[in-house]
């Protein structure tokens, strides 16, 4: 194993980090700004599409997809560095590089599984930066944990599927330019085999029966730059059977194919977020004075600073090994790093945010400092993809079968 960057992501990771400096950090509090001027919370603020234009100007766009048809073509191990420089200003970067999720899963899956028909519809604006979309899979109704639980009724009606359900938590649905969602559903609930229950289908945000019920909260942030996290009622809307993605009972493993991915990427953007967090724990620790001494120098700090500088240094090269093993094996053969990093990284980050709270005091959970959001975000991360006892469970399964 061999993590040097290459020349070409040396390449990227300095372009990156210069628009990141020049670009991306002075535009967060202009982003704010401009959105408290918005008719509506969930419109997108111009320095927003300003950033895109001037990241697709400069080469960084689509930097996610590996297939070099729809994107840059890196590998994952090239696209790690990347991530994690986004990761440091996790609600702005993402969606200036057209790298932002659940976006990224849907073009992958598009890519992957899309008829032509569906590329040319949906995945071409997509790719292009021209609208956004949403992947609607969980449901309040049940325990998402097991995606086999899934109640979503996609039933045949001639040449139509019709839509019956109710979601939760749906990413970007709240933003107007998010046009279409990609729905997990049943079409056959009484198969056997319960991972050929399932199937995917495309539904137009705008489709009749398509109801954007309320914005869901997370820890009191509605989430506005990130496009809102939606409850969405399907009262039976109607779709064209061409709107299937791939084929009938194989929404379970375009899901799985779906989550490898977006898995690491959240893991990479985390690592990112933890930098931050250090540099706000160190900056602020050299400039305030408790009890007759810089706060850097008090020992507690200084195990924090040290301890945040150790975790990251090992998640960093478990992330890339994980994305080394997908690139020569297969996401199946990284099967164990992948569950590995989303069990450690979320779950490590939270902490040495919460570190990086706790040393800024009340400062720490207002909106003058990122903390409060990052940790939030961070948190979040332990539930998206699969909750840490499911994976737990499973990795536990997979060593323990060695032995029996």
């Amino acid at each position: 194993m061999d993590f040097a960057f290459d020349t070409r992501t040396e390449e990227l990771r300095t372009k990156l980090l210069a628009f990141m400096d020049t670009h991306v950090h002075p535009a967060e509090a202009i982003a704010a700004e401009q959105r408290a001027l918005l008719a509506s919370p969930w419109d997108t603020p111009q320095v927003v599409e300003d950033l895109k234009a001037e990241a697709r100007r400069q080469g960084l766009w689509n930097l996610f997809l590996p297939d070099a048809e729809y994107g840059a073509g890196l590998t994952n191990l090239q696209y790690a560095p990347l991530a994690e420089i986004t990761g440091r200003s996790p609600h702005l970067a993402p969606t200036a590089l057209n790298c932002a999720a659940p976006d990224t899963g849907n073009m992958e899956v598009l890519a992957q599984f899309g008829s032509d028909e569906q590329k040319k519809q949906w995945l071409e604006p997509l790719l292009a930066g021209e609208i956004r979309s949403a992947f609607a899979m969980t449901e309040p109704e049940v325990a998402s944990s097991d995606a086999t639980n899934i109640e979503t009724r996609i039933e045949r009606d001639g040449d139509e599927y019709v839509i019956t359900g109710r979601k939760w938590y749906i990413s970007g649905a709240m933003n107007p330019d998010c046009k279409i969602f990609i729905v997990m559903g049943k079409t056959d609930p009484t198969n056997a085999d319960v991972r050929r229950q399932q199937s995917m289908i495309l539904v137009p945000r705008d489709a009749p029966g398509v109801e954007i019920r309320r914005a869901m909260q997370v820890y009191g942030y509605e989430d506005h730059s990130h496009g809102g996290h939606a409850e969405v009622v399907f009262h039976g809307a109607r779709v064209p059977a061409s709107n299937l993605v791939g084929e009938a009972g194989g929404g379970f493993a375009i899901a799985q194919a779906r989550l490898g991915p977006g898995r690491i990427h959240h893991c990479m953007r985390l690592i990112g977020m933890a930098e931050r967090a250090i540099e706000l724990m160190c900056r602020r620790s050299v400039s305030r004075t408790a009890f007759g001494k810089p706060i850097a120098q008090q020992g507690v700090v200084q195990e924090w600073i040290a301890d945040a500088r150790v975790a990251v240094e090992q998640l960093r090269l478990l992330v890339l090994k994980t994305a080394w093993l997908m690139d020569t094996v297969g996401n199946r053969g990284a099967h164990t790093e992948i569950q590995a990093i989303k069990i450690a990284t979320p779950r490590t980050v939270v902490g040495i945010i919460d570190d990086a709270v706790q040393l800024h005091g009340a400062g720490g959970v207002s909106q003058d400092f990122p903390l409060a959001e990052l940790w939030a975000a961070a948190r979040t991360l332990r539930l998206a993809d699969g909750p840490d006892e499911v994976h737990q469970r499973s990795l536990a399964r997979r060593e323990l079968k060695k032995y029996l």
